[in-house]
């Protein structure tokens, strides 16, 4: 066949790329790359991530599938002219405010969202509406390439160590539950932070967004789809907590984790997604060869040719986008440099009943403040035996590795001897946690964040206060404090903290009086 034969073919004309797009697929991929080299420390955090941990390897097959969704529609969007629309500076605003936010809280999660969502803004100001419409999906999946799904993990654990014990009742094995601890009689298990199930929960979501767009035309059946993939992957997990759990009764403890450690890696999850796939596959009901948009209908759209008709000349376009991105810079930059007076020193109060003694826990245990300005860490005892330690912080200002409530920051730090196993309930809005160290020793911790006149033990509360804080340039500083007690034999530690915070009196100004603030 003659070369020329070939480049005319009918196939060759359908990904042929008309003179319109190679322009504004230029002009979108040099700002793409420019966002990319702005935000590079984002973007390299969120690499990281992807490479490094477990739980967010599948988001290094999102980019080639989101290459794949584009290449998949591309015979249909090419017959979908591009015109750059003003109506994209709105969502392209609403990604660097998100950003902006991120960096005001030291939150890298909405850092990191902004940054990834001024992508498909700025494709709907450089490609306008009609386009953006044809490639709606690929631009809206891009959503995964952000690591989410940590904030997961407490609840996963304590519904998996549900599941569990359930299972473990309903085959005989006599148990005791504890928070997420499990005592039997081959030993005590936890459903640990990698036992929780997350890294599978998302990669299952992930997968089943994109099969709910590729096979299924109905979004009745996607939303099922997409229920099944949240559902079986957790029921799943709890089913393979009582299968180590079993089998530890009869091989013992060691064996049994060996056995869960490389089904779970290899076996059991991939069966796992071959029975939803394979029960899922006779519902779909799109066609293999069925095209995935259609371009009349999108050209032919009276709504979408209404938010075309704000249409941008392309350099304007990119002087607005960059306004707007050199704007949000600035202001991070401008609040980023704001910081709180601090006292030259700190120190534990006097508290009527109680003396100050050495600091000597029967398992070591020191919270973590990564970034303060200030620390404090001591032990008070009473007349009746009780013995409460206390931890304080004060930060100057918080943002990216010094932030309070920060992960894994507080009582708890990730991978080391102590586990969390419950939440309690606090006074004044604070946070309690029961901790559990590998020696079997308990201690109960409560958690208080102080900012202005906020007192509060969420995380979630304290970060929109230093949200509100920066956004007007407002210098306020941020306290921590931990008041806990180990368990011992005759002593509720709950009695002994509920003694002392009586002795205390109000928390919030006891804070504010170890950081001179009043």
């Amino acid at each position: 066949m003659p070369p020329e034969a070939v480049l005319s073919s009918p196939v060759a004309e359908q990904f042929e790329v008309p003179q319109v797009w190679r322009s504004a697929g230029l002009r979108l991929g040099l700002v793409w790359l420019a966002l990319i080299a702005l935000f590079a420390g984002d973007w390299l955090a969120m690499a990281r991530q992807w490479w490094d941990s477990s739980t967010y390897n599948h988001i290094l097959l999102v980019p080639p599938i989101i290459a794949w969704l584009v290449w998949q529609r591309w015979p249909e969007v090419r017959e979908v002219a591009p015109r750059p629309s003003r109506w994209g500076l709105v969502p392209l605003a609403m990604a660097v405010f998100g950003w902006v936010l991120g960096t005001f809280a030291g939150f890298d999660l909405l850092r990191q969202a902004g940054a990834v969502a001024m992508l498909p803004s700025t494709a709907l100001l450089l490609l306008g509406p009609r386009s953006c419409a044809a490639l709606l999906f690929p631009l809206c999946y891009m959503g995964f390439l952000v690591p989410f799904g940590d904030e997961l993990v407490p609840p996963l654990q304590t519904i998996t160590a549900m599941l569990t014990i359930f299972l473990v009742g309903v085959s005989g094995i006599p148990a005791v539950i504890e928070g997420v601890f499990i005592d039997t009689p081959a030993g005590l298990f936890e459903v640990a932070e990698a036992c929780s199930g997350v890294k599978f929960l998302i990669a299952m979501i992930a997968l089943g967004v994109l099969v709910g767009n590729i096979g299924f035309r109905s979004w009745k059946r996607r939303a099922a789809f997409l229920a099944l993939c949240v559902v079986v992957p957790i029921i799943a997990n709890g089913i393979r907590a009582w299968g180590t759990i079993f089998a530890a009764q009869h091989v013992g403890i060691e064996k049994a984790a060996g056995i869960d450690h490389l089904i779970y890696g290899w076996v059991f999850f991939a069966v796992v997604i071959a029975a939803v796939l394979g029960v899922s596959w006779k519902f779909f009901d799109r066609s293999r060869d069925e095209p995935m948009i259609d371009p009349a209908a999108i050209n032919a759209s009276l709504a979408l040719g209404h938010w075309e008709g704000h249409a941008f000349a392309p350099a304007k376009a990119v002087i607005a986008a960059a306004a707007l991105i050199v704007a949000g810079m600035g202001w991070s930059y401008a609040a980023q440099q704001i910081t709180a007076p601090m006292p030259r020193a700190v120190d534990l109060p006097q508290v009527a009943g109680w003396q100050r003694v050495d600091f000597g826990p029967a398992a070591p245990w020191e919270p973590r403040a990564v970034g303060a300005d200030h620390r404090l860490l001591g032990t008070y005892a009473n007349a009746a035996g009780q013995k409460v330690d206390v931890f304080y912080a004060l930060y100057a200002a918080q943002s990216e590795g010094r932030e309070a409530g920060g992960f894994g920051q507080g009582a708890l730090i990730p991978d080391g001897t102590w586990s969390w196993s419950s939440n309690v309930a606090a006074p004044a809005g604070g946070k309690g946690e029961v901790l559990v160290h590998k020696s079997a020793t308990e201690r109960l911790a409560h958690t208080w964040y102080r900012t202005d006149t906020l007192l509060t033990g969420s995380n979630a509360r304290l970060k929109l206060a230093n949200i509100a804080d920066r956004l007007f340039l407002r210098a306020r500083p941020t306290a921590v404090l931990i008041l806990s007690s180990e368990r011992e034999a005759g002593r509720d530690p709950t009695v002994a903290l509920r003694s002392f915070e009586s002795a205390v009196g109000e928390i919030g100004p006891w804070m504010d009086r170890i950081g001179e603030q009043r």
